[in-house]
């Protein structure tokens, strides 16, 4: 498995490189802009050059974009749907540009709507969005952990919005083991070979192209959204062990959005250690 952690933009493109040569990275996920404002900064094409040609000096691949957290593809409120839609097709516009095989994205909540007006909205945003942004960027949904109104947190909800987009060479799944275990799935060492063989069956292995590896402060079933680092949440080390030696899922490739200190990346070396080992010593 091809591990890596998420990236920050923060400081441009060549020292987002530093930080992932630094700690080891043989895939990154980044923000292509602020993911807490709609506002966005056009490309330095030079530096994005640079950029592409670092990834590739560095074998580090792929490239992912996580989607701001602002837009909601489900929204019942016009307004708010049409924004979210706009910025899915520039985020995919700006995946070309930077090079980005995938685009991560959270299906969406239907807050003051319903399931049945929310779902349909994300099919239709993310057909359209293909119709305007003709590359070969792919979206990912990203499972949630099945708060309040979240669509995308069952598989079910998944294979429903996967069956209805047109272009199925554009459409996957980035599987967050966070948020799997908030949603109720089995993330332990004796269950997880039942939770991959339900989602094959259900959504299909084929969709499934990255993985979110985070432990989880809360437990199975609390439909809470927050991560912890590796082994000190309730999944724990044989979960993860579990998870990195699947055979139908090890050669994905996947990242760590554990909890991070601002300008201290010692969690996040000690999180990917911790994850190599796992990966060396099956038992």
């Amino acid at each position: 498995m091809r591990l890596g952690v998420h990236c920050s933009v923060g400081k441009g493109l060549q020292n987002t490189i530093k930080e992932a040569v630094s700690l080891g990275c043989e895939t990154i996920q980044i923000f292509s802009r602020s993911p807490r404002s709609w506002g966005r900064k056009e490309f330095d094409l030079k530096e994005v050059e640079e950029f592409k040609r670092s990834l590739k000096e560095n074998n580090i691949f792929p490239l992912v974009v996580h989607m701001l957290y602002l837009p909601n593809l489900a929204s019942a409120d016009k307004n708010l749907y049409k924004r979210s839609v706009d910025v899915l097709i520039d985020e995919l516009n700006r995946c070309k540009i930077l090079g980005a095989k995938y685009l991560v994205v959270h299906p969406g909540r239907y807050s003051t709507g319903d399931f049945e007006t929310g779902i349909k909205n994300i099919i239709k945003a993310i057909n359209f969005a293909f119709l305007k942004a003709r590359n070969e960027t792919i979206i990912l949904l990203e499972n949630l952990a099945g708060g309040k109104t979240d669509i995308g947190w069952r598989f079910e909800e998944l294979h429903r919005i996967i069956e209805n987009v047109a272009d199925k060479k554009r459409i996957g799944v980035c599987l967050d083991t966070a948020h799997l275990f908030g949603a109720g799935y089995d993330v332990s060492k004796k269950g997880f070979d039942n939770t991959i063989n339900e989602f094959d069956r259900i959504v299909g292995l084929k969709y499934l192209r990255f993985l979110h590896i985070n432990d989880s402060i809360n437990e199975r079933g609390s439909k809470i959204d927050r991560h912890m680092h590796i082994g000190q949440g309730y999944i724990g080390i044989e979960g993860f062990r579990a998870v990195l030696n699947h055979p139908k899922i090890k050669n994905l490739p996947g990242i760590i959005e554990t909890p991070r200190m601002r300008k201290d990346l010692i969690k996040d070396k000690k999180n990917l250690i911790i994850l190599r080992k796992l990966m060396k010593k099956t038992k």
